[in-house]
């Protein structure tokens, strides 16, 4: 049986991800599709994760991707984490992972809205309220959340949320139910009225933000589709590796597998692995290469066993919550994370020793981003332990 050692990994990864320098692409959809897709939790990780692997990205760039022609959609998926998503991959997306998520915000959604009083059918609640929501953005255009219930006062109420709990309170109803006619592919995120480290998005029909709209796959399909796209760019990874990022089951895991072909290898440490058919060749060297990635990266975030790229870090990089930080990486692993100084300069901390050919190709990778960043800070709610300690 092929054995794919942690070496051979690491140059997978660096020539997939787009991540070393030689491997940059031309594109954000080319760096979208490098990753499968991309973490959109936090909006500048978008632009920063493109600006990782794309060699000559402009500001201009994400937003005529996400909102001009339209080739990356943001979607609330797997894990019930919003992603930027290649326009393609949606429908796969829509008949299984969000579909998944959508099934169960919805029931939820119809509990709190019976436990709240607002109706005694939560489901026919939620149904109508809804097709109010669609009606609206199909006469108005797009809309946000806040204008959504000025215009339907009837939907202008609170729900109690995790009552007699520390993160527990009333929440609007509305932004709830554009979730879940995300999840259903009857909305979308259109156009962001913030700046490109805030999210004040506007909500669109579907059919009118993306034109002619395809319908979900059936749901084996869009698991089979996600577990492709996931093992030509993240290959080999575990069936655990799978159910985790997928937020799916094992036997839905077991089945896409199955569905695409996919061989069993193994890793250096002899777990069971997969590959797909066609892409069993041994991965040649990369010359030695540096990154600097931002919070919930994809790469960083990829897999759900991570000794390959990660080593004794995982404490440091991760929050309690399983969040990744920012990352500074040296040939495939993780040996830091960079913080921005009080002039906005990226400063990178090491975790561990890195020879001086190392530590000048990061140093290089600073200053590529310094640049790009001219003078803005990114900030973030998921701050890492290695990187509070840089900033301290």
């Amino acid at each position: 049986m092929r054995t794919v050692t942690d070496h051979e990994r690491r140059a997978r990864l660096a020539r997939r991800h787009a991540l070393a320098p030689t491997e940059r692409v031309g594109d954000a959809v080319a760096a979208t599709r490098a990753v499968t897709v991309l973490h959109a939790t936090e909006p500048a990780t978008v632009a920063l994760s493109l600006q990782a692997r794309v060699a000559d990205l402009a500001r201009d760039d994400v937003r005529a991707a996400l909102e001009v022609d339209r080739t990356l959609v943001k979607q609330l998926a797997m894990r019930r984490t919003l992603f930027v998503f290649p326009r393609d991959l949606l429908p796969a997306s829509w008949g299984s992972a969000s579909a998944r998520v959508a099934t169960q915000q919805r029931g939820r959604l119809a509990r709190e809205v019976v436990a709240g009083g607002l109706a005694a059918d939560g489901e026919q609640w939620v149904a109508q309220a809804g097709d109010a929501v669609v009606a609206l953005l199909a006469e108005r255009g797009e809309l946000q959340a806040a204008e959504v219930r000025a215009a339907v006062p009837a939907l202008d109420v609170g729900i109690e949320v995790a009552p007699g709990t520390a993160y527990g309170g009333t929440q609007p109803v509305v932004p709830r139910l554009l979730t879940l006619l995300g999840l259903e592919a009857r909305v979308v995120r259109g156009t962001n009225a913030g700046h490109w480290r805030v999210s004040r998005h506007r909500w669109a029909l579907a059919e009118d933000w993306l034109g002619e709209q395809p319908a979900p796959w059936d749901e084996r399909a869009g698991w089979a589709e996600l577990v492709r796209r996931w093992l030509r760019s993240h290959g080999p990874g575990t069936a655990a590796d799978l159910q985790w990022w997928l937020g799916s089951t094992k036997t839905a895991v077991t089945r896409a597998l199955g569905d695409v072909d996919a061989v069993e290898v193994r890793l250096e440490d002899g777990r069971a692995a997969w590959l797909l058919p066609d892409d069993l060749a041994v991965e040649p060297d990369v010359a030695p290469w540096a990154a600097l990635l931002p919070v919930l990266d994809p790469t960083t975030m990829g897999w759900k066993e991570r000794d390959a790229y990660l080593g004794p870090h995982a404490a440091a990089v991760f929050d309690r919550n399983g969040n990744a930080g920012t990352t500074a990486w040296w040939n495939g692993r993780v040996v830091g994370v960079w913080v921005q100084d009080d002039a906005g300069r990226v400063v990178v901390s090491l975790l561990e020793d890195v020879p001086p050919t190392g530590r000048a190709a990061l140093a290089v990778e600073a200053e590529r981003l310094t640049a790009w960043l001219d003078g803005e800070r990114v900030g973030t709610v998921y701050p890492s332990p290695a990187m509070r300690a840089a900033l301290a």
